[in-house]
């Protein structure tokens, strides 16, 4: 769909800016006064990782004149695998301050905002409330939701984009304008059916592939220039190298937005289910450790995939990934004689498996808080993460 320029254009480009900007000086389409517009336009990131990376990135690059990052987290050395606006030397760093010295050496012209805080309720209307265009970057349903809703009661659009394994998918949501994130996607799914990168992996180079599309999307959007992506879902296979694009409307019968509330709860990120098998029946790696030393008598079952099993596990565990187990067909292989210990990467899909477990009749079925994950930074340091 064809928009007019979200931002007017500033007052002039300075020498060096012609300079460093000629190559879009000379694309009609953009030209001087799109230029301009990128200049003076203020745009937010939220997140600094595997797209908010070529998006920051490429953004600095064309001009834009603000960028703001929201961001958390620090730096890991398993998000130098797809963050590549971050290097070796930045592990341990915060996330935003390692963007921002990333945008600095691309173009010292930019003015770079950190929101260094977990964005929620309480602090995305005033956040969101400083950009002219939100680009969601996040991998969790109840960050999408929030990202969203601010932006409907803000009156704002944003470009969203979704990555998983060798999947991406884009689009541009302005509720004033066309539809929104819950016209594509009314309700979450259920907890523990889409698992997050951290779980299921993403290859790298393709949060280059969607981040740079994000970032080409955000550029039409302030300059005025094309059609954008507003109205349609772009869904990408890199695999088979395809891509498609599928209509969004407005749900008539959608709810209207007219606050924000407790995404936690509306995304379920654990399911009731799990939350009541956990209570109570949730130990640490640490008296894991202790019951292992005692020389106790317990079956340990590790819930996660098969290659998940091959980078790192605790010793002593047998593979049997949650779905054979939600599914019925592993329940025979549990032992009856003896208590069962089930663990995961971080404690969400073991408490989901323990739901089933316990339903199926073994009420004294534990799960293990933090999983392997936890084992490998408290017991055994010689263990890799991922």
């Amino acid at each position: 769909m064809s928009l007019p320029p979200l931002v007017e254009p500033a007052a002039d480009l300075s020498i060096e800016e012609v300079r460093r900007y000629s190559r879009h000086l000379i694309i009609p389409d953009v030209g001087m006064d799109g230029q301009k517009r990128l200049k003076n336009a203020k745009v937010l990131a939220v997140g600094a990782g595997g797209l908010g990376s070529p998006v920051l990135m490429y953004l600095a690059a064309a001009g834009v004149g603000t960028l703001g990052i929201v961001e958390f987290d620090t730096v890991d050395e398993s998000n130098l695998q797809r963050q590549i606006i971050h290097g070796q030397s930045d592990v341990g760093r915060s996330k935003a301050e390692s963007a921002r010295d990333s945008i600095k050496e691309i173009n010292p012209l930019i003015d770079v905002r950190l929101h260094e805080t977990r964005l929620d309720s309480d602090n995305v209307l005033d956040i969101f409330g400083e950009y002219d265009l939100i680009v969601d970057g996040t991998d969790n349903f109840a960050t999408r939701y929030l990202v969203n809703d601010a932006c409907v009661l803000l009156g704002k659009p944003y470009v969203w984009g979704s990555i998983y394994r060798f999947d991406g998918q884009v689009s541009v949501f302005w509720n004033e304008h066309g539809p929104n994130y819950r016209d594509l996607y009314p309700v979450p799914p259920p907890p523990g059916m889409v698992p997050s990168c951290a779980e299921g992996g993403v290859l790298g180079v393709l949060c280059a592939t969607v981040g740079a599309i994000q970032a080409t999307e955000a550029v039409k959007l302030i300059t005025g220039i094309g059609e954008t992506l507003l109205g349609r879902l772009m869904v990408y296979d890199a695999l088979e190298m395809t891509f498609r694009t599928i209509k969004v409307r407005k749900d008539p019968e959608g709810e209207p937005i007219t606050g924000l509330i407790d995404y936690e709860a509306f995304c379920g990120v654990v399911s009731v289910e799990a939350q009541e098998a956990a209570a109570g029946s949730t130990i640490t790696v640490d008296e894991l450790k202790d019951m292992m030393d005692a020389g106790k008598d317990f079956e340990l079952i590790d819930v996660r995939e098969p290659n998940e099993y091959e980078i790192v596990s605790i010793p002593g565990a047998k593979l049997i990934p949650k779905d054979e187990i939600l599914s019925g067909r592993a329940l025979a292989q549990l032992p009856q004689d003896k208590p069962i210990v089930l663990h995961c990467k971080t404690g969400v899909r073991s408490a989901e498996a323990l739901a089933a477990v316990k339903n199926a009749g073994f009420r004294d079925a534990v799960h293990v808080q933090g999983g392997v994950t936890a084992w490998a930074t408290r017991i055994d340091k010689a263990l890799p993460t991922y």
